[in-house]
């Protein structure tokens, strides 16, 4: 029976702890002792991020990343995006040498740039590669912990990889595809996050489903865009780690992002807001990756551009919209139009 250690006591390593152990396997979940990991294993319960779900009594929860880490045949990364290097670093020493990884962060590295399969390689190495998987797509851990049916993509650079993830993670309620664009699934989970904070800014202004319907739509097509651009397939976003993650994203209640982005609708400062939500908010994080990297690439993200005026240079968020609105016309889809020669 496989052991598995997973990074990070939040509320998706938690709800992933919850699902593997209930496969039978041995499965031990890190944490900070600032986040309540020693409460978690006395208390069976995941008070502040998870609250109301029992864990199982084969869940082992620990500070100690030694003892978690030793003789894992999986380890599963589960804290935010901007801690996964601190956190590799420190269980460097300690990792299985093919012990299985998968990451299921969504972001991209501020300092960096860097989507999280290369900050894994950058610390561990090139062979890292070898054994890696990513997890993503519309899964709230809130749903995942209940056993609500929910459908989410494993991609690998081989396909041996994907399968065993695939696997392991497989359930009655649990379905997982497989896929290689390993840069397109990373990129639609990160991506997404900025989209649902604009829905979310839109809600919090009192406009209606009209205006999210339209935020969500076009921000998909920026999503594709920069995607491609930084090495993702655009058939990839089509699927449930593209506009499955981005619908659930811009219309759950179990969304931090959206909800973070209706608090700064209705006047709150980032900073405010921030401290509402009390969890990582990974779109105010990958806002700034994004935004640089456009004004690079001159890629044309007018929505992401949009929602990173409003929250780090202190633009008025009606204003933001009304500018969207007033933008040059154009065609929905330039491609369809190029090959209509006749049209």
């Amino acid at each position: 029976m496989p052991k598995i250690c997973i990074l990070g006591s939040g509320s998706w390593g938690t709800a992933q702890a919850l699902l593997l152990s209930s496969k039978g396997f041995q499965v031990i979940l890190w944490g900070r002792v600032e986040d309540g990991v020693d409460s978690l294993q006395q208390e069976r319960e995941n008070r502040r991020f998870l609250p109301g779900i029992r864990l199982s009594d084969s869940i082992v929860a620990t500070s100690d990343l030694a003892q978690a880490l030793k003789g894992a045949d999986m380890v599963v990364m589960a804290v935010p995006s901007q801690s996964l290097r601190e956190v590799l670093e420190k269980a460097r020493p300690y990792l299985e040498k093919d012990s299985c990884l998968v990451n299921t962060a969504k972001g991209l590295e501020i300092s960096s740039g860097m989507r999280m399969s290369q900050v894994v390689e950058d610390v561990l190495g090139s062979q890292s590669r070898e054994r890696f998987s990513v997890l993503s797509g519309p899964s709230h851990a809130e749903e995942v912990a209940r056993n609500i049916p929910t459908a989410i993509t494993a991609a690998s650079y081989h396909k041996e990889i994907a399968f065993l993830v695939q696997d392991l993670y497989m359930t009655p309620f649990f379905r997982v595809y497989t896929n290689p664009d390993v840069a397109g699934v990373e990129l639609g989970g990160a991506l997404k996050n900025i989209i649902a904070l604009g829905t979310g800014i839109a809600s919090g202004l009192g406009y209606g489903d009209n205006t999210q319907a339209a935020l969500l739509t076009r921000g998909l097509h920026e999503i594709i865009r920069m995607g491609e651009a930084m090495g993702g397939e655009a058939r990839t976003f089509s699927g449930l780690s593209g506009i499955g993650d981005l619908v659930v994203t811009c219309s759950s209640r179990h969304s931090r992002n959206r909800q973070a982005g209706i608090l700064v609708g209705q006047g709150y400062s980032l900073e405010e807001t921030l401290m509402q939500i009390g969890m990582v908010v990974e779109g105010a994080h990958t806002i700034r990756v994004v935004h640089r990297l456009a004004t690079q690439l001159k890629i044309d993200m007018p929505i992401c551009t949009a929602c990173y005026n409003v929250l780090y240079a202190n633009r008025k968020a009606r204003d933001e919209v009304d500018d969207l609105m007033r933008r040059q016309k154009k065609h929905e889809i330039e491609e369809i139009v190029k090959r209509k020669k006749e049209w």
